[in-house]
């Protein structure tokens, strides 16, 4: 499978700005582009069922159009962590059925971006985890960490949980969460130094962050 999983170090880093901006990118390469949220929380009823507005935005930022079920086959209406949703719902998110998806859109796709939830080390079942989704689908890993205090302890201890996994880091975008944050560029070094993948941008506080915007700020992503 040829793509990439994008995951955070944490809930409401920037994960989506990151697989919108990075998907536009494919697109200006020419590629033929699919994106896609396995598992979201926090979504909204609709007289088409639940839908999330962050998958929402991954399915329109397609280059073909894809039925909301291909982008999002896991939607949950509280916001809370997805096994503990998918539980008070009676429902269990299988892997082999999200693998299954992801191939589909391979099909019909040169590249696939899939959008992690919350951080990397997250429960999807009783047994599932995040990472053992990352493994099944086999793509590289880019790190999103969100500037904020904090940041370089969630960070480290991240990546070093996806080098333990074996799979392939593809490096990591800094994304400043803050309008006014003491000692970014400080901070940033500090982490490439200590992060063995490649720092592939810098995404600058933005009220309203625009997906072709931002991939300016892509600068070493890879060809």
């Amino acid at each position: 499978m040829s793509g990439y999983f994008i995951t955070g170090t944490d809930t409401g880093v920037g994960k989506t700005i990151v697989t919108l901006a990075v998907m536009e990118l494919l697109k200006h390469r020419g590629f033929e582009v699919a994106g896609m949220k396995p598992v979201a929380s926090g979504c909204d009823s609709s007289a088409a069922g639940l839908r999330n507005s962050d998958a929402g935005q991954i399915m329109q930022a397609c280059s073909s159009n894809l039925p909301y079920l291909q982008v999002n086959p896991y939607a949950f209406e509280p916001a809370i962590a997805p096994h503990i949703a998918a539980a008070r719902s009676g429902e269990t998110i299988r892997i082999k059925e999200i693998v299954s998806a992801c191939r589909d859109l391979e099909d019909i796709s040169d590249r696939v971006v899939v959008e992690g939830v919350g951080g990397w080390e997250v429960p999807l079942g009783n047994e599932a985890m995040l990472p053992d989704l990352a493994r099944r689908l086999k793509l590289p890993v880019i790190l999103v960490v969100g500037l904020r205090l904090g940041c370089i302890n969630h960070a480290l201890l991240t990546a070093s949980a996806i080098r333990a996994t074996g799979l392939e880091f593809g490096g990591w975008i800094a994304n400043q969460l803050q309008p006014r944050m003491e000692a970014v560029d400080e901070i940033i070094n500090t982490l490439r130094e200590r992060i063995d993948a490649p720092l592939l941008g810098v995404f600058p506080w933005c009220e309203e962050p625009k997906p072709g915007e931002m991939t300016g700020y892509l600068k070493e992503f890879p060809e």
